[in-house]
This record gives C-alpha cells, structure tokens and sequence, in this order.
C-alpha cells in the first residue's frame, strides 16, 4: 500500500495544528454526504471546499464546516494561494483508504493483519 503522509497546517496566531487525512469513515462520511471524488475536475470550486472539509474528519471531527471554509479561504487564501500539490495530495489522502478493500489488509497495523478467513475464487 502506497503511504501518502498527512497534510499538516500550522496556525502560527493560536498555536494549533491541523492533521489532514482520511480512513475508512471519514470517507464513508462524505460519501453519505453526496461527495463523489470524481465531481473535483467539474465542480471545482465547491468541490475543493469540500474535500477541504472532509480532509478534517479523521483527526478533527468537531470542526464545522464554517471553520474550515474560514480556514481555507480566509488563513490559506484559499486556491490561488495553495501550495503546488495541496489538491493532487488531498486526492490521494482520499483515495488511499480504497486499497483496504482491494488488499485485504485493515489500515490499523495492516502489517501485521492476520486475516481470519480465506478467501476462494
């Protein structure tokens, strides 16, 4: 399995620090929301701003959407001001948490998953 490290942002006024990435329900819990990974090169700008949001579930499940849009736009400056990269990462922290569905592995230790059934085709 591929390791995408997390985004890390750093708010240098209050001294806090946001992990970005996601597992199984962070993306289960966008995907209940109707966010489809695929609407990104359509729907650009709204679906920035959502990925965005999600990208906070995994490690900041208490943040509201009005934060992170304050956080995106107002800290970050929003997309003319991102780093080169921050949306091809945020893409790949979204899809990596598919590959526990193909190789069998959970993502807690999947080092050292033993699985407890076979599997036959």
């Amino acid at each position: 399995m591929e390791k995408v490290k997390p985004i890390i942002l750093r708010d240098k006024e209050n001294d806090l620090e946001y992990t970005l990435e996601f597992n199984r329900e962070s993306v289960k819990f966008a995907e209940s929301r109707g966010f489809n990974i695929d609407d990104l090169d359509n729907f650009p700008m709204s679906k920035t701003e959502e990925l965005f949001y999600y990208a906070f579930r995994m490690h900041h499940k208490r943040l509201s959407k009005e934060k992170t849009d304050s956080i995106f736009y107002d800290s970050l400056g929003g997309h003319g001001n991102l780093p080169d990269g921050f949306i091809k990462r945020l893409v790949r922290l979204y899809i990596l948490p598919f590959d526990t569905l193909s190789d069998g592995n959970s993502e807690e230790n999947s080092e050292n998953f033993k699985p407890k059934m076979a599997v036959e085709m």
